[in-house]
């Protein structure tokens, strides 16, 4: 199967905006003939802890039908970054539209501790079914905790989905651990980062892939949007596209 991952520079707060902006990514996504693609960490509102509670939401909201719309026309799966509200509890979720299936919501279940005056954990792992292979998704810092991709692979996963918003420093950790994990469980590894300012840092793009040897083969610069497309069968970055800013 093909799967893209993008690096966006979302607008601060503007889901609107970033909406529209996805759409683009998605139909790029498309006319490359991916089977899906994966945005990175809170992506539709910018990785910004002090507005995730005005921001939350859940998969159910209206202005995300565009997204199960344009899953089920184009066959496409498509996981995008939201703060979601359970009752008092904010989380921060990977929204997945799979065609002609339920909306699922994936809720980032380590935290790093500067996030919790803010959010919840999340409870329980999806795995994404499709074309043979299971997609386990993880949200930046519990990506990099060996517990978390240790326990995507007890349940089966074969490719592992990194969405993040990472600073100069944790790129620097995600390129030394990464490829060890994808060489331990023989699993790809991409990694979706965003460029831009979030909240109180700088987040440096950098977006990766690397194949179930731990082997390096796409990745974007610190400053740009793209997109990179994973085949999986061959392991190779099939397409490196660069968009201009917005």
């Amino acid at each position: 199967m093909k799967i893209c991952i993008a690096q966006t520079k979302p607008i601060k707060g503007n889901v609107s905006v970033n909406i529209k902006a996805h759409k683009k990514f998605i139909e790029l996504a498309v006319i490359l003939n991916a089977d899906a693609i994966f945005f990175p960490e809170l992506s539709l509102t910018g990785y910004e802890p002090e507005l995730a509670k005005k921001l939350a939401t859940n998969q159910n909201d209206n202005r995300l039908d565009i997204f199960q719309e344009t899953s089920d026309k184009n066959n496409i799966i498509i996981g995008l970054g939201l703060p979601t509200a359970i009752e008092s509890q904010i989380r921060i979720s990977m929204i997945i539209f799979e065609p002609n299936k339920p909306r699922m919501t994936y809720s980032k279940q380590q935290l790093h501790s500067d996030e919790f005056p803010y959010f919840e954990n999340g409870v329980g792992q999806v795995i994404i079914n499709t074309h043979d292979k299971n997609i386990a998704p993880a949200i930046c810092y519990e990506s990099l905790l060996p517990t978390h991709c240790e326990n995507a692979f007890k349940l089966g996963a074969d490719v592992y989905i990194a969405s993040v918003a990472k600073p100069a420093n944790g790129v620097e950790k995600a390129f030394d651990y990464y490829p060890k994990i994808a060489k331990q469980y023989a699993m790809p590894v991409l990694m979706s980062n965003c460029v831009g300012f979030c909240d109180n840092f700088l987040s440096v793009g950098n977006s990766s892939v690397w194949t179930k040897e731990g082997e390096l083969v796409g990745q974007l610069d610190d400053k740009m949007e793209g997109i990179l497309l994973f085949d999986t069968e061959t392991e190779e970055v099939a397409e490196r596209i660069i968009k201009n800013n917005r």
